[in-house]
C-alpha cells in the first residue's frame, strides 16, 4: 500500500509541473553566457552588466525570452548560439526597445525580434543612439519597426542577411517603418529581404551615404505601404542589383524610390541607382515611377529593368 501511495503521489506531482504555464518553469541553464570568462545568467541585463562597460560577447542559447538590455559603453556582441532560434518576444527597455545601443559599437548576430509595441508607437527590436552597429542574420517581424536610430554622423549601421516582415504603420500620422536611420555617417544593407509591410516605407535614410545591394522588395502582401527606399534628407552612394515588387494595397503609389522629399541636409549629386528589376503585381492597373527626385542634383541613373507601368523618373 505504501509503495502504491508514493508512486501515486509523483504521478501527480509530475502532472502538476506539466501543467504549469512555459513562464512559470525556471530553465534548466542559463540562457545568456558572456564567452568570455564562460559564465552564464538568467537574464540578459545581467550579462551586460557583468562586462561592466567593457568589450565582450554574450551568446544566447535556443528560447523564448521577454529581456530587454540597454548597452551604454563598449564593443558588445549578441549572437545567437544557434542562429534563427534565440527569440526576443516583446520585451523593451526605456520604452524604445528589445535592445538599446549606445556605446562605442554593437553587433547583433543571428537572434530574432518579435511583437515589439510601445506606447508611441516607436518600438524597435534594435535602437542604435550612439556607436557603430552591425546587424546579421537576424529577423524583424510583426512590430512597430526593426531597426531605428538617433543621429550620430560618425556613425555607421550595416545589416546584412537579414529579413524584415510585418513591419510599419502610420496611425494618427505618426509612422514607424521597417528601417529608419536617423542622421547616421553611412547605412550598407545587403543581401536583406523586405516583405509584407503594414504601412510607412520599407527602408527609411537620413544617412548621408547609402549602399542598398543585392536585396529584394517584396510588396505583393503588404498593406497600406509607402515608399519602398526613402532617402528623404538626400544621399550619395549606390541602390543596385536589388528586386523590387510592387503590391495592390499601397497607401502612396507616386514612386518606388524617393529622393530628398522633405529637404536637401545631404548632397545627392552622383547616387547611383542601377542595375535593379522593378515590377507591378499581376493585377495593378496604374503605374509608378522608379526613381522620383526632389533634389534637382545629378543623379546617375543608370539600366534599370523596369516592367509595364514603371516609368524610370521623375523630378519634382
Amino acid at each position: 500500500m505504501f509503495k502504491k501511495r508514493v508512486k501515486s503521489v509523483h504521478v501527480s506531482l509530475v502532472a502538476a509541473v506539466l501543467a504549469l504555464p512555459a513562464s512559470a518553469v525556471t530553465p534548466a541553464s542559463p540562457g545568456f553566457t558572456v564567452v568570455e570568462g564562460g559564465r552564464g545568467f538568467y537574464r540578459l541585463d545581467d550579462a551586460v552588466k557583468a562586462l561592466n562597460g567593457g568589450d565582450g560577447t554574450i551568446s544566447v542559447a535556443p528560447g523564448r525570452y521577454p529581456d530587454c538590455a540597454v548597452i551604454g559603453q563598449g564593443n558588445v556582441t549578441i549572437r545567437a548560439a544557434t542562429p534563427s532560434t534565440a527569440i526576443f518576444d516583446g520585451g523593451t527597455c526605456e520604452g524604445k526597445a528589445t535592445l538599446v545601443f549606445r556605446g562605442t559599437s554593437g553587433t547583433v548576430d543571428g537572434l530574432v525580434f518579435q511583437n515589439i509595441r510601445v506606447p508611441d508607437r516607436n518600438g524597435a527590436g534594435i535602437r542604435a543612439e550612439k556607436g557603430d552597429l552591425t546587424v546579421v542574420r537576424s529577423t524583424f517581424r510583426n512590430s512597430e519597426q526593426g531597426i531605428l536610430s538617433a543621429d550620430d554622423p560618425a556613425g555607421a549601421i550595416k545589416v546584412e542577411r537579414s529579413t524584415f516582415s510585418g513591419l510599419g504603420g502610420c496611425p494618427d500620422g505618426m509612422c514607424s517603418h521597417s528601417i529608419y536611420v536617423g542622421g547616421y555617417g553611412s547605412l550598407s544593407v545587403n543581401r536583406v529581404r523586405f516583405e509584407r509591410g503594414t504601412g510607412g516605407h520599407y527602408l527609411k535614410s537620413r544617412a548621408a551615404k547609402v549602399a542598398v545591394l543585392d536585396s529584394s522588395f517584396d510588396d505583393t502582401g503588404g498593406t497600406a505601404t509607402n515608399y519602398m527606399i526613402d532617402l528623404p534628407a538626400g544621399a550619395t552612394g549606390q541602390i543596385a542589383r536589388n528586386m523590387f515588387v510592387v503590391g495592390k494595397n499601397k497607401e502612396n503609389r507616386s514612386a518606388l524610390i524617393a529622393v530628398a522629399a522633405e529637404n536637401r541636409t545631404n548632397p545627392s549629386a552622383g547616387l547611383s541607382v542601377s542595375g535593379n528589376d522593378a515590377s507591378l503585381a499581376p493585377g495593378i492597373g496604374w503605374s509608378t515611377f522608379f526613381v522620383a527626385d526632389w533634389s534637382r542634383e545629378p543623379l546617375a541613373l543608370g539600366t534599370n529593368r523596369l516592367g509595364p507601368g514603371i516609368k524610370p523618373f521623375e523630378t519634382r
